[in-house]
């Protein structure tokens, strides 16, 4: 089962996706679903099914008219935290090859990064009921910094670079007791300045205070275990960067559960009432190949099981002037 948010007569409205060309619109956000299900103790997919109504629209005229929403909202976007996890994945045969070889160095030898790598391929996947490794964990911004599918993904004037990260996103609600809910899974585009995170990696908190953008589709449901998607930069209608990328827990250093946990497991994650958005890393980056995204440019991530690509321009924002702070 596959949802999608959009604006219908000024209002947020969560939409099962039907077909490729068409959705049937339901009587609520996803948010207020997830908190229909979570309350009544019942599955997502059966508070869907009850939500229906007879209202079906045509997904591309959505498309068009630029009604999309990201498929989970909170209503006040200070209560949504959106963050994620880096060197989590494996990436294809010949990177992962090169990437074991490498940790068979000496511990001396080993950059930070490639220690933090090694300790998710020793210890990322425990035995259920126990506890992993703790992987790399950065912080985006809140519900603001997220920008709806098909919107253009502003960089700042600031910025050294404008780059696409190809990722899962997953998608929480936390209930009344502390509790979260893991809603779905959606393909997200975690957008990131790499110039700025190369310099020095303790320059990566900077790095990742940028926009970003998840959807257009939710996946509600298991996630299967490998998943081949394709990610692509074109330019004035021409594909000018384009590769695979895999993801899924096969493809991947640490378990969902052990990433989840490590993020969870902080108090001040469980506010009730909460929105997450939790990026799970990548391993396939334009920049790596040397490409250098410029305004206009359009990012384009899909993987099959989760329908539409996930579309969104770069908008490279003017010069700004500095913040001027004033004493009270």
């Amino acid at each position: 089962m596959r949802l999608i948010q959009c604006e219908h007569q000024g209002q947020a409205h969560a939409a099962l996706v039907e077909s490729a060309e068409r959705v049937r619109l339901l009587d609520a956000d996803t948010y207020t679903l997830a908190r229909r299900a979570i309350a009544a103790g019942r599955p997502l997919a059966e508070v869907v099914e009850a939500a229906l109504t007879e209202i079906r629209l045509d997904y591309q005229q959505l498309v068009d008219e630029r009604q999309l929403l990201p498929p989970l909202t909170h209503p006040d976007p200070a209560h949504c935290l959106v963050t994620g996890t880096g060197l989590t994945h494996l990436g294809s045969a010949d990177t992962r090859s090169a990437m074991h070889a490498k940790t068979q160095v000496d511990e001396a030898e080993l950059t930070d990064s490639m220690r933090m790598f090694q300790l998710g391929v020793e210890g990322g996947k425990p035995a259920p009921g126990q506890v992993g490794a703790q992987p790399e964990w950065f912080y985006k911004g809140d519900g603001d910094c997220v920008v709806a599918p098909e919107a253009a993904l502003p960089s700042p004037a600031f910025a050294e670079d404008a780059g696409e990260e190809p990722e899962l996103a997953g998608l929480y609600v936390i209930g009344d007791d502390g509790q979260p809910w893991r809603v779905g899974y959606a393909i997200g585009n975690e957008f990131s300045d790499h110039v700025t995170e190369r310099f020095n990696y303790l320059w990566l908190a900077h790095s990742k205070l940028r926009a970003c953008s998840f959807g257009p589709e939710l996946l509600i449901g298991e996630l299967p275990d490998h998943l081949e998607g394709t990610s692509r930069i074109v330019r004035d209608g021409e594909t000018l960067w384009e590769k695979p990328f895999l993801t899924g827990e096969a493809n991947m250093a640490h378990s969902l559960a052990n990433l989840e946990h490590h993020h969870f497991k902080y108090e001040g994650f469980r506010r009730p009432g909460d929105v997450h958005v939790h990026f799970f890393g990548t391993a396939t980056l334009s920049f790596a190949d040397g490409v250098q995204p410029r305004d206009g440019d359009r990012f384009e991530i899909a993987l099959a099981e989760f329908g539409r690509p996930l579309r969104n321009p770069l908008g490279v924002e003017p010069d700004a002037l500095p913040v001027d702070i004033h004493a009270l």
